[in-house]
């Protein structure tokens, strides 16, 4: 065998093995998540997910709580980041001057670079205060006269709750989708957007018939690169959000997520069960991940078939 086929084989083996190394370990997370879990799940079953109730003392654990803040603070963030992140990555590969591109995209990739407890120290002492004072009273007097929105910002003006959590995690995100855009928008060939102003076209109809449609893979990408960010953070929320297990109506009320949950008993939880629901929370964690990148995964397929055909 010549040198080159040894070295030829050596990196196949190479790659394989990191490969199988990547679903060796996904493999050993879930068993070991599953196996920990097993407990709370074989006591509770189903009322695990459909339970409020949260108490240590008389060993009645639900995930319910948990998993309602987990989804409105991550919905929140999405429907602030994404629009956002749209508007700067059209801006800076579009209309943006060029002295003012560089700073922009290096003030993007240094938000992306600040450790998430920065982002939860900066929350809790200078957002949540601000929202206290001057932005929820004024929600809860703009939402007392409508009936659909009422209850959506009712209730005392906390500072800290599941609002604060969710414009945490929007800044959060905000780089990642970003940059994404940014680089998807970028690689829309420039015949055809030259094509676009030589028929007509405005500049919004070229970005919103031409880089739009030539970008929808990329777009669907970064959003859920921002979605799963936004699912799984910890430290910052766990900051803002108020660390309390219930249910309420109220974006104004403290609530919690699957990850504060774990980080902030798991070190105090005494007993097998206790630990064990903790557990079975971090494998509903993963449950929901595995679901939202299979759909992104669905998305992106369709979104590939579907620009096929239409070449």
């Amino acid at each position: 065998m010549s040198r080159e086929a040894r070295i030829e084989r050596a990196f196949r083996g190479l790659t394989l093995g990191s490969a199988v190394t990547v679903l060796v370990l996904l493999s050993g997370i879930i068993a070991t998540l599953v196996h920990g879990s097993w407990p709370a799940l074989s006591a509770f079953k189903l009322q695990f997910l459909t339970t409020e109730i949260w108490n240590p003392v008389t060993e009645k654990f639900g995930a319910l709580a948990p998993l309602y803040g987990t989804v409105v603070t991550a919905t929140i963030a999405m429907l602030i980041a994404i629009p956002l992140a749209f508007g700067i990555a059209i801006f800076l590969t579009e209309t943006c001057p060029r002295w003012l591109r560089g700073p922009i995209s290096t003030g993007i990739e240094l938000l992306a670079a600040v450790p998430s407890i920065v982002y939860g120290i900066w929350g809790l002492f200078v957002l949540a205060p601000l929202l206290q004072r001057h932005v929820q009273p004024w929600l809860i007097d703009v939402a007392a006269p409508i009936p659909g929105i009422r209850m959506l910002f009712s209730g005392p003006p906390y500072g800290i709750g599941v609002l604060t959590a969710g414009l945490v995690l929007a800044i959060m995100v905000l780089p990642f989708i970003t940059s994404v855009m940014r680089e998807v928008f970028r690689m829309t060939p420039i015949a055809l957007k030259e094509a676009a102003y030589g028929v007509g076209a405005t500049q919004w109809e070229v970005v919103w018939d031409v880089v739009v449609p030539a970008s929808r893979v990329g777009i669907v990408g970064g959003v859920m690169l921002g979605l799963g960010r936004a699912l799984g953070e910890t430290m910052a929320v766990t900051f803002v959000i108020g660390n309390a297990h219930r249910i309420s109506s109220s974006l104004l009320a403290p609530g919690t997520t699957i990850s504060a949950a774990i980080a902030n008993e798991f070190t105090e939880a005494v007993g097998d069960l206790y630990t064990s629901s903790l557990i079975s929370l971090g494998l509903l964690l993963f449950v929901i991940t595995f679901v939202v990148i299979a759909a992104a995964r669905l998305l992106l397929l369709r979104l590939e078939l579907r620009t096929g055909r239409m070449q």
